[in-house]
Order: C-alpha cells, then sequence, then structure tokens
C-alpha cells in the first residue's frame, strides 16, 4: 500500500469523514479552487518582482484584497475542514486562518485537460504541524489548486492528499 492510501485510509476511517463530507457539500468547489488559482498565480507573479519593482507595491496589494476575499468567502468552511484535519493527524498546533495554508510559491509543470495548470510544491511551502502521528519530522500541510486539495508533507519528499476533490 502506498504511503498516500495509508495516509487517506487512516483519514477515511474516522467518524469525522462525514463532517467532512457535509463541509464539501456546502461550498462551490469550483469556485474556490479557481480563486485558490488565482492567489496562487499572483504569489507568482509578486515572487517574481524585486522590492524595489515599480509594480510591486500595486501587485501585493491586489494579493490582499483577494486573500481578504477569499477568506470572506471560504474562511468558516475552510477552518472547519482544517480543524477536522488537524484532530485527525493528532495535531499540537491551533488551526491558523485558512490563507496562511497558501504556499509562497508554487511551481506550474503541466497543464490539465481544462488548460489549468498543475502545480507541484516544494516540501519547505505550507504550515509546519507538530503532530503525534509524524513525530521527529518536518511536517506541513498546504492547499494546492487543480485538483483542489489539501496536502500533507512529512519530511522532504512524503506527500499525500488528505482532503480535497475526489476524496
Amino acid at each position: 500500500m502506498t504511503y498516500e492510501k495509508k495516509i487517506r485510509q487512516g483519514l477515511k476511517k474516522s467518524k469525522d469523514s462525514l463532517t467532512l463530507e457535509k463541509i464539501l457539500a456546502r461550498m462551490d468547489l469550483k469556485q474556490l479552487n479557481k480563486d485558490l488559482e488565482e492567489i496562487v498565480l499572483k504569489k507568482n507573479e509578486l515572487n517574481a518582482l524585486t522590492y524595489d519593482h515599480k509594480d510591486y507595491d500595486g501587485k501585493e496589494e491586489e494579493l490582499h484584497d483577494m486573500e481578504d476575499d477569499f477568506l470572506d468567502a471560504y474562511g468558516d468552511e475552510l477552518e472547519e475542514v482544517l480543524d477536522q484535519v488537524h484532530i485527525k493527524i493528532d495535531a499540537d498546533n491551533d488551526v491558523l486562518l485558512p490563507i496562511a495554508y497558501v504556499g509562497a510559491y508554487y511551481k506550474p509543470i503541466a497543464k490539465n485537460a481544462d488548460g489549468s495548470l498543475q502545480f507541484e510544491i516544494a516540501a519547505d511551502q505550507g504550515v509546519l504541524v507538530e503532530s503525534g502521528k509524524f513525530k521527529n519530522t518536518d511536517t506541513r500541510l498546504i492547499f494546492v489548486p487543480n485538483p483542489l486539495r489539501l496536502v500533507l508533507i512529512t519530511g522532504k519528499d512524503k506527500k499525500a492528499v488528505v482532503w480535497g476533490e475526489g476524496q
């Protein structure tokens, strides 16, 4: 059994999976995915600029507005999702605002059939989480678009989808 299947199996056996399904049912996942992708692209655009670039301040303000809108639209539901995932991975940390779980940089690697970009994430992205299930290893959670998912990263190369489309 692969690492990702083991993680999924452990998460799905919980009675909380019904709660996650109910949260999913309340959300417009296509719009959430689109809005997350726009934030990711804006962050990548901003990361390509130096602080002294003439467009930096304007793009940074656009990003902050997008993040505020994202939290207004999806914050409550995503906090519930994050709370459930934190419980399932036995996290010792408090749940942060959902926007904190969006990485600083995503590497575009290919296009999906619908034309949307696929992204690769580095092991140092996302929110560092202390977990009773993953002791003595760096453990992180990060939202990734296309398809929309929350990925658990342990160590330098192990990644498992713990929530999202197709779950």
